[in-house]
């Protein structure tokens, strides 16, 4: 069983910064991916981030610049550095994991809300 644990979600204004940062625990078949994936009200669920283990990283093009993906392997943690928030960046944060044998799991999300 592989748990999920996120933090670090909050109220902003706009210009501002958090960190949202992601645990894995339990039994995963070896971490291929992690990632950080938003959904706002009536949207679908877009990437936003993802890091590989070597640390290939892939952002959407809307936070090019303003976020940061890293990891720490030792703790299979991964952290989102979000700056320079916008408005548009409210939504629901969701941490992914996808391990060797193509099992995704998901965390329980955490909401991100950034005022104008």
């Amino acid at each position: 069983q592989v748990q999920l644990v996120e933090s670090g979600g909050g109220l902003v204004q706009a210009g501002g910064s958090l960190r949202l940062s992601c645990a894995a625990s339990g039994s995963t078949g070896g971490i291929n991916a992690m990632g950080w994936y938003r959904q706002a009200p009536g949207k679908q669920r877009e990437l936003v981030a993802a890091i590989r283990g070597r640390g290939t990283t892939t952002y959407a093009d809307s936070v090019k610049g303003r976020f940061t993906i890293s990891r720490d392997n030792a703790k299979n943690t991964v952290y989102l550095q979000m700056n320079s928030l916008k408005p548009e960046d409210t939504a629901v944060y969701y941490c992914n994991l996808n391990d060797w044998y193509a099992q995704t799991y998901w965390g329980q999300g955490t909401q991100v809300t950034v005022s104008s």
